[in-house]
């Protein structure tokens, strides 16, 4: 009997995201009796949801694997693997992975959810504090070689300390939690929305909510801090429009580290230009590279970073071998996969 294949095709080659040799390492030394692991040496790519135009090595290493552990999946792999029965993707996002072909297939679907939460919750809340603190207006005046205490005397400028703040967390998973428990210390109020508020209320929150518009644009009215952690799925596209953005008080801040088609990009500039919100923090976009011609570009209220929040070089293999061993040693036991995604809802 020939032995069960576990495909790895995660060769990318940015140090940020480049799988170490230890990590190989890691799987030779965690493989069960019966399984041959191939490690594909052409290169992939980790941005997006899978590799749309995947190597040749990486398409003959997976004709008759079972297992493939990869930056998502795309039509061309899945077509040929005709074996395939369990799909780890090394990402969190899930949307471009999920096409019909990959709903109709009999086929295992986990992500990476939480394995980023760390380096993500850090960013949000040093992004968080750049706008509370004025470090946009200091880096404009710094730019200029001007010692100009005004802004930050005079109230023209809204300094305020992280505990006077209540915080809305539009996704109350790793990621939302992971921020939660960031913020909580410096006395933030906390309050999570999540799909079923029933399950409890995660460590860091003060509550949770459900999705319902009324709780959620009742909530809205009482938020100095919007932070979108949720997964795009049909229920949370546009969620966050121009209605909802004019409930939040004046003073507002939004940040978004979710998927940039859950909010209204133009709108955000209209409200942040009018003086209607504080600023915004930005790692995602609706379109990226974001372009040019973007408005959010000329804001010095906005922070904006490259859908880099994630980027944690000593952490994320670390994390992401952690998830993809324990997950490899149940699927072999016929257990229950930690991250299984529902291919049908959409995360």
């Amino acid at each position: 009997m020939s032995n069960r294949i576990l495909v790895v095709d995660v060769n990318v080659p940015s140090p940020a995201w480049s799988f170490p040799a230890e990590g190989e390492e890691r799987l030779r030394e965690a493989a069960l009796p019966g399984w041959d692991i191939r490690v594909v040496r052409a290169p992939t790519v980790s941005d997006g949801d899978g590799n749309s135009r995947p190597s040749a090595e990486s398409l003959e290493a997976i004709a008759d694997a079972e297992v493939y552990l990869g930056f998502g999946i795309s039509r061309p792999l899945l077509a040929a693997a005709p074996s395939l029965k369990w799909v780890h993707s090394a990402a969190a996002g899930v949307g471009s992975a999920l096409f019909p072909e990959m709903l109709e297939r009999d086929v295992l679907f986990t992500n990476s959810a939480g394995v980023h939460a760390i380096p993500i919750a850090e960013h949000v809340v040093g992004g968080v504090l750049y706008l509370l603190r004025g470090f946009d207006v200091a880096v404009d005046r710094q730019r200029g070689s001007r010692w100009d205490k005004t802004p930050f005397v005079s109230g023209e400028l809204p300094i305020r300390e992280l505990g006077e703040c209540r915080v809305l967390i539009v996704g109350a998973g790793g990621l939302g939690s992971a921020i939660a428990e960031r913020m909580a210390p410096f006395g933030a109020r906390v309050t999570g929305v999540r799909r079923r508020p029933e399950l409890g209320v995660p460590a860091g929150f003060e509550d949770v909510i459900g999705p319902e518009s009324e709780a959620l644009d009742k909530s809205l009215a009482d938020t100095d801090i919007l932070i979108l952690t949720a997964p795009q799925t049909p229920a949370t596209t546009g969620l966050i429009g121009r209605e909802r953005l004019a409930r939040l008080p004046r003073g507002g801040i939004v940040v978004n580290v979710a998927r940039g088609a859950l909010l209204d990009e133009e709108a955000l500039a209209d409200a942040i230009e009018a003086g209607a919100l504080r600023g915004a923090v930005m790692d995602v976009f609706r379109k990226e590279p974001l372009p040019a011609s973007s408005r959010l570009w000329a804001s010095r209220s906005v922070l904006i970073t490259p859908h880099v929040s994630a980027v944690s070089p000593s952490g994320y293999w670390r994390r992401e071998l952690d998830l993809f061993v324990a997950n490899w040693r149940r699927y072999v036991r016929g257990g229950p996969l930690r991250n299984l995604v529902d291919k049908r809802a959409g995360y």
